[in-house]
């Protein structure tokens, strides 16, 4: 049974609905391949921070419906779009005028309520749905204020041109055709998206003495972060003969009141860290509120993520298809690079951060003749061809328990596969404020200098085609790493990944950059930003 979902409470104020849709900044809404927004004034904040109610969901709905007769030569009236949302308390409202707007070009509307991104894209390909297109609200691993669209077609995620057409019909207004408006029906496509799961696992485990049950014997926990995620444990583990005892903030609250729910934060695997070895699991999980991200938790503590999760998916795919190409994102370790080509006999295609921007790479590899079986992100995001190039940690994580029950089965460890991954010992991520007027241009004028300068220090070399930023190896004393500096595609930043074998090699790796760039009148002190740091070797 899912858990209760969470009461609509904090919805927009009377003043934030009052939008005025004149004025209204429609750009200022997109990101990326996906529409994201304030939605509730944020702690702190006043309404006018809110740009994301549901008068404008009306209009995004509406102007989707539209887009997608004109993509598909039909009537509105003639097309069938699926609804669904993430635990956001905005969600609910949201969710009924999204709905409103596209039932009112005619569509007929499915509410699938409290649903997964996966799951969303797969109603356009499940024979007996096939849904015309499909709308998850979500803001990812995003504030609590914020929320936002993803949308889909059987083709799979709208890309950045379409986003910003749909953006450019909202704003031209709703444009409401004479006749009857769409209807809105609720419909558990949960069910059948966790049979597909089901039964994925069922298959690819395997086992004659439990044909039902393969994961009959296995204790493992999962954390949703009080996303859409906690479906996992009772509709896909507990059928297969998974022991649960121990999963944690299954309950969708919106509030996300236990950690940030994001497979990447340092909280959340510390949480899954703490369910897994409090109560001797063999296996542990984590998503993301919208389940299309996961990370991983073996029995000993253990993270399997960021390198190690790229690393291990790479494993399987390429004992099933052999010499194929992975990509991944531009911030993947010289060690993974090894691996992959080294070590399994792939090739390792690094390509600019951006879920969207990795499977269509994928995506354009294989229309060019080069096999490529899957595209991951370090983030946790992971798209295999297998699965229509669908970002979805639902899926990945199917894999995965595949493996460990294989393993299992055979006497080995599920780690046995990336046993010869090198790490490194080191790892953090800045973020460089830049001007917020004419951001790209400044940050572009600094990744041309660094180029150009990074010639003359010793030990240091550019990476060809990196396809984002400048990417140096540093072969200096005690560096024995990298660093990519790249511009970030939304924000006025600059962020910086370095990486080092050593412990220290950060910091010299770092604090050499910085010399070099205020040598040339671009002031950076490392030690006054923020940073993030990984020591994946722990």
């Amino acid at each position: 049974m899912m858990p209760p979902e969470p009461v609509a409470e904090g919805r927009c104020t009377a003043a934030a609905l009052r939008v005025t849709m004149v004025a209204m900044d429609w750009k200022a809404l997109q990101n990326g391949s996906d529409i994201r927004g304030v939605a509730l004034a944020p702690a702190g904040g006043a309404d006018a921070d809110v740009n994301l109610t549901p008068a404008v969901a009306r209009r995004i709905g509406s102007a989707f419906a539209r887009w997608l007769g004109q993509t598909l030569e039909r009537e509105p009236r003639a097309l069938t779009i699926a609804v669904g949302r993430d635990s956001r308390i905005s969600g609910p409202a949201l969710a009924a005028a999204l709905s409103e707007g596209i039932a009112a070009q005619g569509a007929r509307v499915l509410d699938f309520g409290l649903a997964s991104t996966p799951a969303m894209f797969m109603s356009t390909v499940t024979p007996g749905y096939r849904c015309d297109g499909a709308v998850m609200l979500t803001a990812s691993h995003l504030p609590a204020h914020r929320n936002g669209c993803k949308f889909f077609t059987a083709l799979g995620g709208l890309n950045r041109e379409d986003i910003t057409t749909l953006l450019e019909l909202a704003g031209s207004g709703d444009r409401e055709p004479s006749g009857t408006a769409g209807s809105v029906e609720e419909i558990d496509f949960m069910s059948v998206y966790t049979s597909q799961l089901v039964e994925r696992i069922r298959q690819g485990a395997a086992d004659p003495a439990h044909p039902n049950q393969p994961l009959r014997g296995l204790q493992i926990v999962v954390d949703a972060g009080n996303g859409a995620g906690g479906f996992f444990a009772d509709r896909v583990l507990e059928p297969l003969g998974a022991d649960t005892t121990g999963s944690r903030f299954l309950e969708p609250d919106g509030h996300f009141p236990n950690h940030v729910p994001n497979p990447e934060h340092p909280d959340a695997m510390a949480a899954l860290r703490e369910a897994v070895l409090g109560h001797g699991a063999d296996f542990g999980i984590a998503f993301d509120p919208d389940v299309d991200r996961a990370a991983a938790m073996d029995g000993s503590g253990r993270e399997i993520n960021r390198n190690r999760l790229v690393a291990l998916a790479a494993a399987v795919v390429l004992r099933e298809h052999p010499g194929t190409t992975i990509v991944t994102d531009s911030v993947t370790s010289e060690g993974l690079t090894e691996f992959i080509e080294d070590g399994l006999g792939g090739v390792h295609h690094r390509f600019r951060r951006g879920y969207r921007n990795v499977i269509n790479e994928a995506v354009r590899l294989n229309a060019a003749g080069q096999p490529c079986w899957l595209a991951i992100e370090t983030s946790g995001h992971a798209a295999l061809k297998e699965n229509h190039f669908l970002d979805d940690g639902a899926y990945l994580v199917a894999m995965l328990l595949i493996e460990l029950a294989r393993a299992r089965r055979e006497g080995r460890d599920l780690g046995d596969l990336i046993a010869e991954l090198r790490e490194p010992a080191e790892s953090r991520e800045y973020r460089i404020g830049l001007p917020a007027q004419d951001f790209a241009a400044r940050g572009g004028r600094i990744l041309d200098l660094l180029r150009e300068r990074v010639a003359a220090e010793p030990g240091w070399e550019v990476v060809p085609e990196t396809h984002e930023g400048v990417r140096v190896t540093c072969r200096g004393e005690g560096e024995r790493g990298w660093f990519l500096l790249r511009l970030s595609l939304h924000d006025p930043v600059l962020p910086l990944n370095v990486e080092s074998e050593v412990v220290g090699g950060v910091d010299r790796i770092g604090g050499r950059l910085a010399r070099l760039l205020s040598a040339q009148g671009i002031p950076m002190d490392l030690s006054m930003l923020g940073a993030q740091t990984r020591t994946d070797a722990t």
